[in-house]
């Protein structure tokens, strides 16, 4: 199994349960996942992932678009039980990026950390970034990328995150050594257990509910 994978296979076996407003779920503390360019070609060849939306995606994020309908023409649908506006949410962040991107390529400095901060806790909201952190730096003059989340869906959100920080990742002209995801709380709601249980199998066309 890849590592991803590999986490999802230890939720299920080993996972505590908790109950939220959103629902039971199947959890584990403090995971991460550390992976190479290698690891991540494993994962993004056998997991299904929705390539074409998530770029896009990532587009209207960095570009600060709030308005859920400019997703929805994107065929992004998953932003619907927001309302017709994102607060505070992804694009009051990403839409820093594009700069720090721009300066990170400028400077290339292996001393300096390069971090982008998410998720204001002091404004309203009706999705606060699960992705709170996502640090860029310099070793021997390739890219490691980390990231902090605070909470992650490990069905349906987790491999979306991995995508976008793999994308992010390609707009930094540096070779990536590797990217760390740290997981504060990984989970699986317990509607979707049997489905992980199936793709772990090796069922294809498993298809997960949204829990919001």
């Amino acid at each position: 199994m890849n590592k991803y994978h590999q986490l999802l296979h230890r939720i299920v076996v080993s996972g505590k349960e908790q109950e939220n407003k959103k629902g039971s779920i199947r959890y584990l503390l403090n995971e991460a996942l550390v992976l190479t360019p290698s690891d991540l070609l494993d994962i993004f060849e056998g997991h299904g992932i929705a390539r074409k939306k998530l770029r896009a995606e990532l587009r209207l994020f960095m570009e600060g678009e709030r308005n859920v309908e400019k997703y929805r023409q994107e065929g992004i649908t998953w932003w619907d039980y927001c309302g017709q506006t994102l607060v505070n949410s992804y694009p009051t962040y990403f839409e820093k990026l594009p700069s720090l991107i721009e300066r990170i390529n400028r400077e290339k400095r292996s001393s300096k950390n390069y971090v982008l901060f998410l998720g204001s806790t002091d404004v309203e909201t009706n999705q606060a970034p699960c992705l709170s952190l996502v640090q860029f730096q310099i070793d021997g003059g390739e890219l490691v990328l980390s990231a902090y989340q605070r909470s992650s869906d490990a069905n349906l959100g987790l491999p979306s995150d991995l995508y976008h920080l793999y994308l992010m990742a390609r707009q930094i002209n540096l070779p990536l050594k590797s990217i760390t995801l740290n997981l504060a709380n990984v989970h699986i709601y317990k509607n979707n257990l049997e489905r992980t249980r199936a793709l772990l199998g090796g069922k294809e066309g498993i298809r997960f509910d949204l829990n919001v």
